[in-house]
């Protein structure tokens, strides 16, 4: 019986190498091989640590071939260490899929944390952290792009947007015209030289910077919609009828006010008591 090896996903820098720890060093120094996004990128930072390796392409376009070459390699034995560009692989990355062929082959999988750009610019945005969502990057197709940003128009807890510097103005420009005026931190080039963290609010964002002026690695940290701004959608006629469909449902009269007043932001006794 042959003896299976392990995936091993390592986290790299986002900008400044002194932040590579050295578990992640030796992981990369003592797998078989490498899984790289893009293997000019990831052999710079080998060749900065002196890691000698034999690396396999594996990125978007060629993930499901790619993904079953390693897999196959590590039934057979072998250890491979998966990694992005920059950060935590599998996190809005093809290695995600990887994961997933992994598991259907039962082969164990190892995580070396690392940097990330969304958990980095969370921590100093300087909005609400105890509840948030992450939303990756925006579609470039305007329709899926709309709905994207409808769905998230009632979201409550802070959400976290990738952006390239070429489309930053536009989503400013959705920004305000989806969420109104809200806190919004833009932050800028994590780690690096020039890292700049703006807290603006989306309003002051689509006049000042919509003209192309931020470049570089760009995420956005979105406030949620406030309690009071929900409360000021419904009325308490609202509120009531949405108790009593719950009610219909099969909710009892204090559970439906509840969960209505959860919806609604106004309070659980005065919907219970209209209800009566």
């Amino acid at each position: 019986m042959s003896i299976c090896g392990i995936l091993y996903v390592v986290g790299t820098p986002i900008g400044n190498l002194e932040d590579m720890s050295p578990r992640a060093v030796r992981t990369l120094g003592e797998v078989d091989f490498i899984a790289a996004e893009d293997t000019r990128v990831t052999l710079k930072l080998l060749n900065h640590f002196d890691i000698k390796k034999p690396m396999i392409s594996y990125y978007e376009h060629n993930k499901k071939q790619k993904g079953e070459i390693i897999c196959q390699r590590i039934l057979n034995g072998e250890s491979c260490a998966i990694v992005t560009d920059a950060g935590m692989p599998c996190i809005s990355d093809p290695g995600e899929e990887l994961i997933r062929q992994c598991a259907e082959y039962n082969i164990k999988t190892v995580v070396i944390p690392g940097p990330s750009a969304v958990i980095s610019a969370l921590a100093v945005s300087g909005l609400i952290t105890g509840r948030f969502t992450f939303e990756g990057f925006l579609s470039v197709n305007k329709k899926s792009r709309k709905s994207h940003l409808q769905e998230l128009a009632n979201e409550r807890r802070t959400m976290i947007f990738y952006e390239a510097p070429h489309k930053l103005s536009q989503t400013l420009k959705d920004f305000y015209e989806f969420f109104g005026d809200r806190q919004l931190s833009i932050v800028r080039e994590i780690t690096k030289i020039h890292e700049e963290i703006i807290r603006t609010t989306t309003k002051e964002a689509a006049e000042k910077y919509a003209d192309g002026s931020l470049k570089g690695e760009i995420v956005l940290v979105l406030a949620g919609l406030l309690q009071e701004e929900v409360k000021e959608e419904y009325s308490l006629a609202d509120a009531v009828e949405l108790a009593r469909q719950l009610i219909e449902k099969g909710e009892k009269t204090s559970d439906a006010a509840k969960q209505a007043a959860a919806i609604t932001g106004f309070k659980k006794n005065e919907i219970y008591k209209e209800l009566l």
